[in-house]
């Protein structure tokens, strides 16, 4: 009776075999699902490699490929040079041409872009305050003359009744002082004159360089003024900015440890970046006298020999300083 009720619960061999089968099968069915899922999270994976222009085995060798020729033009442009530095083409000068008292824009004969030659007329200012006071002060200086002229015949005709004994020498100095102060007096109002037509030259306004329109910051009908009286909406304190396109220079940042490689009067090469086919010789013009201690980096201006018109301002350019000589 108990043999029959162990073999009852005797587990059979055939039973204990299916769990494990069963169990294989899951650690089967997940390894195929798991190579499926890197089978095709692969080439998604080198599909962005290759967009972002690396490609893992052939990244560094389509790299360099690709800067080659690149490399072989800065070895050509670079050779002998002690220090490679990036920099901004800027004008040496920026010229803004500003009025010499309040008054309203007439007639404006530029914009921007435009090339203008020394003295030539660029602005015209609303001239009739000036012309009527030069016309007053012409009234004065006849007044004056006349003055002069007057105190003159006096003067003589005192000198004659002195010399016929008729007056006395008190009546030759009181005679004398009147045509001395009436000369004074012209003189004085013959300055006057002079003032106001400096004052009418002024509503003139002329070129004081050969150069180029970089900015038009009135039009006809504008208040301008030589000072800003606060605000945004004040009144122009200038009419024209400008300056010479032969007169550049590159400005750079140079870092603490490159210092020792430049000096003053350096030679340099120039590559703008726009077109580095283009080459310009320069020199060191200028070192700055402080660094910026925030950067940590010191300003330094090279000048450009003969810019042409590939040479804009404000652009990126290369710099080569080369080594001394």
């Amino acid at each position: 009776m108990d043999t029959e009720r162990l073999k009852a619960l005797e587990i059979r061999p055939e039973a204990r075999k299916r769990p494990q089968r069963s169990m294989w099968m899951i650690f089967l069915g997940v390894a195929l699902l798991t190579a499926a899922g890197a089978f095709y999270a692969l080439p998604k994976r080198d599909e962005r490699r290759f967009l972002g222009g690396q490609k893992e085995g052939a990244s560094s060798a389509e790299s360099n490929s690709a800067a080659a020729p690149a490399a072989s033009n800065s070895v050509a442009r670079t050779e002998g040079a002690a220090l490679t530095v990036s920099g901004y083409i800027v004008n040496r000068e920026r010229i803004e041409l500003s009025p010499r008292f309040i008054g309203l824009v007439k007639w404006i004969g530029v914009k921007k872009g435009d090339r203008v030659t020394k003295d030539q007329v660029v602005v015209l200012l609303d001239d009739a305050e000036q012309k009527a006071r030069l016309l007053e002060a012409e009234g004065r200086l006849a007044n004056a003359k006349v003055a002069v002229k007057k105190a003159e015949l006096d003067y003589q005709r005192i000198k004659k009744l002195i010399a016929d004994k008729i007056e006395t020498p008190q009546a030759e100095d009181d005679s004398r002082l009147k045509l001395e102060s009436a000369r004074a007096g012209l003189q004085e109002v013959q300055g006057a004159v002079e003032l106001n037509k400096t004052y009418l030259d002024w509503t003139v306004i002329r070129s004081p360089i050969d150069g180029v329109i970089l900015e038009k910051l009135v039009v006809a009908g504008d208040l301008v003024t030589p000072q800003s009286f606060g605000g945004a909406r004040g009144p122009s304190t200038a009419f024209l900015a400008m300056a010479d396109p032969k007169d550049l220079q590159v400005e750079v940042e140079l870092n603490e440890a490159d210092l020792s490689k430049v000096f003053l009067n350096q030679k340099c090469h120039i590559n703008p970046e726009a077109y580095l086919d283009k080459s310009y010789e320069g020199h060191v013009a200028e070192i700055a006298p402080e660094a910026n201690r925030q950067k940590g980096t010191l300003q330094v201006k090279v000048q450009v020999h003969n810019p042409d018109r590939f040479m804009t301002p404000e652009l990126s350019a290369k710099v080569d300083f080369l080594g001394k000589p």
